[in-house]
């Protein structure tokens, strides 16, 4: 296939390049660096593959800039894109569109109800990049939890950084249920898509959720680290009092049920838990 990737350089976009750039003709665009005038001639393009974004950040960032960002652009994009004759556009977006916390696992068709500025950004890019969807111009929006690998940023970087670091965590003995996804089974997950060339929802995971424990103990293992997190009882109430959001983060449940996703593509994860970790460690030891 012959794909046109926003966001080729980013975390996601440099896994599926270096996975899938033998076997499709890829042609990366960057609106930030190009601008429209430097949007390559889409016709005979079979798929656009939208990973640029602007993700949640921490310290907070103008609501117009998120919906400038994940809504305006994507859309007018995938204009372009229906206008050219391209059959396929595949979103990446956010299980953030759910929520924050699940009391349950979130499946495709569960109620959506965002609580930051991203995760709305998000969810109202996916609706009215629905209403572009037809019969000659499929829509793919691929929900993803926290993404996990080499070349990873954010709070799992940070947390490397702690392991590597400090002879104990206190983030023993939290039983929660996060599902994350390795940036190796993401790509694959979208090649699939791809292939496929099937529209609708979709959602990331890897097969099973994990505790921040467990996180943290296998992280620990491939740094050669021996020894469990500390576990300090009253911590997680400590933290939400104090902290919410960051309790959230480190205690809450946050699962999804990719096993509509799952059947309907056909799809087996290529790589485990253990090994997704494996590498995002080798990675991150071996970095300049």
């Amino acid at each position: 296939m012959k794909l046109l990737v926003t966001g080729s350089s980013g975390f996601v976009g440099t896994a599926f390049l270096a996975r899938y750039a033998a076997t499709h003709e890829i042609v990366p665009f960057s609106l930030q660096r190009q601008g429209w005038e430097g949007l390559p001639d889409l016709r005979g393009v079979d798929a656009v593959v939208h990973l640029a974004a602007l993700v949640h950040q921490m310290q907070g960032a103008p609501v117009e800039a998120y919906r400038q960002a994940n809504v305006e652009y994507p859309l007018e994009l995938a204009g372009r894109a229906r206008e050219a004759g391209v059959r396929h556009f595949l979103f990446l977006s956010t299980v953030k569109v759910y929520g924050e916390v699940s009391r349950n696992p979130f499946t495709e068709d569960s109620p959506c109800a965002p609580e930051d500025d991203y995760g709305r950004s998000k969810l109202e890019a996916e609706q009215r990049l629905s209403q572009l969807a037809g019969s000659e111009f499929t829509v793919s929006l691929l929900r993803t939890p926290l993404i996990y690998g080499e070349g990873v940023k954010g709070n799992i970087l940070t947390l490397m950084r702690w392991i590597e670091r400090s002879p104990l965590l206190p983030l023993g003995c939290i039983r929660n249920r996060r599902s994350m996804v390795y940036v190796g089974n993401l790509a694959a997950l979208m090649e699939k898509i791809l292939r496929q060339g099937k529209g609708g929802v979709y959602l990331a995971s890897d097969p099973r959720p994990v505790s921040t424990t467990e996180l943290v103990e296998r992280i620990s293992g491939a740094f050669g680290k021996k020894g469990s997190p500390l576990c300090i009882p009253g911590m997680g109430m400590v933290l939400r009092h104090w902290k919410p959001s960051l309790h959230d983060r480190l205690y809450a449940d946050l699962e999804v049920d990719p096993s509509r996703t799952v059947r309907e593509l056909g799809f087996e994860a290529p790589f485990t838990f253990a090994e997704g970790v494996e590498k995002m460690v080798g990675w991150y030891r071996n970095r300049a």
